[in-house]
C-alpha cells in the first residue's frame, strides 16, 4: 500500500525497515542522535536534517554519535564492514569527502579486488550533495562523479521519495562499498511510496516519460527539472524520453542508448560542474557507441565551471533550471545538417 511521504522520510523508513530485519546494521555519524542519551535536555537532531531522527530511541545501542572527524569514522565504518557489520555511515556534506576520500577509494574500494574477490564490505556512506539552500561554496557541491570515478565503489542518485527507499533498502543490502547521495534541497520532496520493504536494482534505468522526439538524460534532483521541461515542450508539440540512471555506478548504459537510438537527439541534465562530469561521460558514451543515430549535436545542461555562490540571486542563475533545458531542446530539435 503507497502513501505520500516526503523524501527524508522514505530514507528513515528505509533504515528503519532494514534494522528491524537485520541486527547487524548500525548507523553512525555526527549528530545522528543528536546527543540524546547525554544528561539533560534531550535533543534528538538526528543527523544535520533530520533523516535519522526516532532511531536513537528505537534501537539501542545502534545508532552512534561520533566525533568531529570523519577520516575516524568513515574508517570505522568500513573496518566495521569487513568484520560482519553493516554500517550506514553518515558524511554530513559530499564536500567533506576530501577528509576521507583515501579510506573510501584506496581502502573500501580496493578489498574486493586485492583479496581476490573473496572479500566483502557492506557499508553504505549517506552523503548531502548540491545547491539549493543557500549554503555556499563548501556546503553546495555536486561531487558524485568523483565517487564515480572509482572502481570498487557504486553510486547511487535517488530523484524521488519512492526511488530514496528503494534505493537505500538495495543499498544496505548490497556487499560492496555503496556512496549513496541525497539531494539536500529534495528532503521535503513528497510522493507515493509503499509501505512494505522494497529494493530497487542497482544499475537499471527509469524511464521517466517516453517520447519519440529527443532524450533527456537526469541525474537526481535535474529528474525534476526534466519533467519540468518536457511538460513545456509537450505544448508545443515536442515529446521528450526521460531516463533517470538512478545509478552512476553501475551505469545502465542500454537503457540510454536504446532511448537515442530511437529518439537521434540527446541532452544530458547534470548539476555537476561541466569538466569530467556525468554528462561529459553520457555525452561520451552515446557518441561512440550511438554517433550513426544522432540527428543533431550533443547538449550538455550542466552548472557553470564555478564554485556554487552563496547569493540568492547567484545560487538560482547556478543550478540548471527547466528553461536551459527547453532551451537545449529547441537546438537539438530545431537542427538541420
Amino acid at each position: 500500500m503507497a502513501r505520500s511521504i516526503s523524501y527524508r522520510e522514505a530514507i528513515n523508513e528505509a533504515l528503519v525497515q532494514e534494522m528491524e530485519r537485520d541486527s547487524s546494521v548500525i548507523v553512525l555519524g555526527e549528530d545522528n542522535a543528536g546527543g540524546e542519551g547525554a544528561p539533560g535536555e534531550r535533543d534528538a537532531w538526528g543527523g544535520v536534517l533530520g533523516v535519522t531522527k526516532g532511531l536513537y530511541d528505537r534501537f539501542p545501542g545502534r545508532v552512534l554519535d561520533t566525533p568531529i572527524s570523519e577520516s575516524a569514522f568513515i574508517g570505522a565504518a568500513i573496518g566495521a564492514a569487513t568484520r560482519g557489520m553493516r554500517p550506514v555511515a553518515e558524511l554530513m556534506f559530499i564536500d567533506f569527502l576530501g577528509v576521507c576520500f583515501d579510506q573510501i577509494f584506496n581502502q573500501a574500494a580496493k578489498f574486493r579486488y586485492m583479496f581476490g574477490g573473496k572479500a566483502v564490505t557492506p557499508v553504505v556512506i549517506r552523503t548531502m550533495y548540491g545547491a539549493g539552500l543557500n549554503a555556499a561554496a563548501q556546503h553546495s557541491q555536486a561531487l558524485y562523479p568523483l565517487f564515480t570515478h572509482i572502481p570498487g565503489l557504486k553510486v547511487v542518485l535517488p530523484s524521488s521519495p519512492y526511488e530514496a527507499k528503494g534505493l537505500m533498502i538495495q543499498a544496505i543490502r548490497d556487499d560492496d562499498p555503496v556512496i549513496f547521495c541525497e539531494h539536500k534541497a529534495m528532503y521535503d520532496v513528497v510522493g507515493d511510496v509503499p509501505e512494505e520493504p522494497y529494493a530497487i536494482p542497482f544499475g537499471e534505468a527509469n524511464i521517466v516519460r517516453e517520447g519519440g522526439d529527443v532524450t533527456l538524460v537526469a541525474f537526481g534532483r535535474m529528474v525534476a527539472v526534466a519533467q519540468e521541461a518536457a511538460d513545456e515542450l509537450a505544448r508545443s508539440g515536442v515529446e521528450c524520453d526521460i531516463v533517470d540512471p538512478r545509478t552512476t555506478s553501475p551505469l545502465d548504459t542500454d537503457s540510454i542508448l536504446e532511448s537515442v537510438e530511437s529518439t537521434g537527439r540527446l541532452v544530458v541534465v547534470d548539476e555537476a560542474t561541466p569538466r569530467c562530469n556525468l554528462a561529459a561521460d553520457v555525452s561520451a558514451l552515446v557518441a561512440r557507441e550511438a554517433f550513426g543515430s544522432l540527428r543533431a549535436p550533443i547538449e550538455m545542461v550542466t552548472a557553470p565551471h564555478t564554485p556554487v555562490p552563496f547569493s540568492d540571486a547567484l545560487e538560482s542563475l547556478y543550478i540548471p533550471d527547466a528553461q536551459r533545458v527547453v532551451n537545449a531542446v529547441k537546438k537539438v530539435t530545431s537542427w538541420e545538417r
